[in-house]
C-alpha cells in the first residue's frame, strides 16, 4: 500500500532549526511542512510590511531554507510552508534568490496567494457581509474599521496539492491553515478530493496533521506531562506522519533522536487547541476526533486508525487585527526580609500616584512573581509571607497613546523600585512601549476568498 510520509518542521516563528536538519539528513519522508504562524503573527507581519513593502514575511523561512534546501533537493524531498505570511510574493522572490546563490537551477516555487483581504475589507462590508466578532458577539466591525493592522483567512490545501501537480518542490503562502501544509502533499499524493468518498480520508489528513503541526511539542519539547520521562530532551526529534491511501497512519520522529512519541504523547497534542472535539472545523474538512483509535506499535510508532470526517465548512475563519493603543510592563524584585510587604507596599504606592496623574490607564495587570504569576486568580496570595527570600512585582499597564506609556516607563519604575525602603531590590531596565494588536475573529463565505496561485522557476 502507497504510504507518504511527512515531517513537522516549525511549530511558530522562532522555532528551532537543528530538528529540521537532523530529519532532512536522516528520516525517510518526502515533504516537510514548516508551519511559522499564530494568531497575531499575521497582524505583526502586516504592521513590518507597511514600514517596508518588501516585509512582511517571515524572514527565518528564508535562512531556514537555505540551509535545507540543498540536501532536501539531493533527497527529493518537497517543502510547504505558510512562512510567506502577510507577503508571499516577496517571499517566492527571495527564495528565488537563495536558489540562485545555491546553484539549485531548475527548481520550481509555488506561491499560493489570496488570503489576504486587508484591501477588500469595504468591498466585502458593500456586499452586505458582516463580520461579527466570535468571541464577543459583536455584530460589525464599525468600532475598530479606523485602527485595522490586517485582515487575513485561513485557507486550505488547494492550491498546494495543484501547486505539487504543475510540479513545484516548493510550496509557500500566507495565512494556509496549520494542518493544510499537511494535507495538500496528502491529497496530491493519494489523489484525494473534496467529494465523496474521500471525507473520512482528508478527515484523517486533518486529524493526523494536527497531532504533527506543532513540531517538538507532541515529542517533548512542551505541552508534554510526561516531561520527566523524555530522553535526551536537548535533542528532541521533530515528528513524523506515515499516511497510508487507506487513511490509516502512523506517527513517529526522526530516528535516533531524543524526545518520545507514544499514544499518550498524541492523546495530549489531539485536546490542544480545540472546541469541539467531534467538529474539528478547518478549511480542507471537519474531522471528528471522537472515532479514533491509538495504539503504540513499537519503539517511538503510534498508529492511527478509525478517523473520520465531514465536508469542509461553507465559512473560512478570518483573523482582523486592529491597532488597540500601548503597553508597557515594568518589573521589580524585592528581597528577603518581608519581600511580600515590601511588593504590595510598591504596588499601594504606584496606585496611589497613578490616581493623580493625567495619563490614563485603559487596563493594568499585577502579578506577584514566583506567587500568582502563572495561576493569576486561581491563587490564594497571602497576607503576609516574611520568610520569602524574594518576590517579584510585574507590572503590565495598557494606554491608547505611545505618549502615555513612556511617561510611564519613564516615571513609574521609581516608585515600585524604591517605595518599600529597602536599597537591595533588583530592577529590569523595561523596554520602549509596544503596539498592542487585538484579534478580532470572524467568518467569511468560502466564495470571497478566490486564491491564485503562481509558479516561479529558478533558472
Amino acid at each position: 500500500m502507497k504510504k507518504i510520509a511527512v515531517g513537522g518542521c516549525t511549530a511558530m516563528w522562532g522555532d528551532l532549526l537543528e530538528p529540521s536538519i537532523e530529519m532532512v539528513n536522516k528520516a525517510d519522508i518526502q515533504y516537510m511542512g514548516f508551519d511559522f504562524l499564530a494568531e497575531l503573527t499575521m497582524s505583526l507581519l502586516y504592521k513590518l510590511r507597511l514600514r517596508n513593502p518588501k516585509a512582511g514575511y517571515v524572514p527565518d523561512m528564508i535562512s531556514y531554507f537555505r540551509e535545507i534546501l540543498p540536501i532536501a533537493t539531493k533527497r527529493g524531498i518537497k517543502l510547504i510552508s505558510n512562512g510567506g505570511g502577510a507577503n508571499p510574493e516577496e517571499a517566492g522572490e527571495q527564495l528565488v534568490k537563495v536558489c540562485k546563490e545555491l546553484g539549485l537551477n531548475g527548481l520550481k516555487i509555488g506561491v499560493i496567494t489570496g488570503d489576504d483581504l486587508s484591501d477588500r475589507i469595504e468591498e466585502l462590508r458593500a456586499k452586505g457581509n458582516k463580520f461579527t466578532n466570535l468571541d464577543t458577539g459583536e455584530e460589525d466591525i464599525d468600532s475598530i474599521q479606523d485602527r485595522l493592522a490586517g485582515v487575513y483567512a485561513y485557507i486550505g490545501a488547494d492550491l498546494i496539492k495543484e501547486a505539487l501537480q504543475k510540479g513545484a518542490d516548493v510550496v509557500i503562502g500566507g495565512r494556509l491553515s496549520d494542518n493544510a501544509l499537511y494535507v495538500g502533499p496528502w491529497m496530491y499524493e493519494f489523489g484525494w478530493e473534496y467529494k465523496e468518498p474521500y471525507w473520512d480520508k482528508i478527515g484523517a489528513g486533518i486529524t493526523c496533521g494536527h497531532i504533527i503541526e506543532c513540531a517538538g511539542c507532541v515529542t517533548g519539547l512542551g505541552m508534554c506531562s510526561l516531561w520527566k520521562e523524555i530522553p535526551d530532551p536537548w535533542n528532541v526529534g521533530y515528528p513524523i506522519c506515515e499516511m497510508y491511501e487507506d487513511g490509516t497512519a502512523v506517527i513517529t520522529k526522526t530516528p535516533d533522536t531524543g524526545g518520545l512519541m507514544n499514544t499518550w504523547m498524541a492523546k495530549e497534542h489531539l485536546t490542544y487547541e480545540i472546541s469541539d472535539p467531534s467538529n474539528y472545523l478547518m478549511p480542507d474538512g471537519i474531522a471528528d476526533f471522537t472515532s479514533l483509535k491509538l495504539e503504540d506499535i513499537g519503539e517511538n510508532r503510534v498508529s492511527v486508525t478509525n478517523m473520520t470526517g465531514k465536508p469542509r465548512p461553507e465559512m473560512l475563519k478570518v483573523g482582523i487585527g486592529y491597532n488597540d493603543g500601548y503597553k508597557q510592563e515594568i518589573q521589580q524584585w524585592f528581597c528577603w526580609p518581608d519581600a511580600l510587604d515590601k511588593a504590595k507596599h510598591a504596588e499601594f504606592i504606584l496606585k496611589e500616584w497613578l490616581k493623580r496623574q493625567e495619563i490614563k490607564v485603559e487596563g493594568i495587570q499585577i502579578d506577584y512573581m514566583g506567587l500568582n504569576m502563572t495561576h493569576g486568580s486561581t491563587v490564594r496570595v497571602p497576607e503576609s509571607a516574611p520568610d520569602m527570600p524574594e518576590v517579584g512585582l510585574r507590572v503590565c499597564a495598557k494606554f491608547k497613546t505611545r505618549k502615555e506609556a513612556d511617561y510611564f516607563r519613564k516615571t513609574a519604575l521609581n516608585w515600585t523600585a524604591f517605595a518599600s525602603g529597602s536599597v537591595f531590590n533588583t530592577t529590569n531596565a523595561p523596554a520602549n512601549p509596544s503596539r498592542v494588536i487585538a484579534l478580532w475573529p470572524t467568518l467569511v463565505p468560502r466564495e470571497e476568498v478566490p486564491t491564485r496561485l503562481v509558479i516561479k522557476e529558478v533558472k
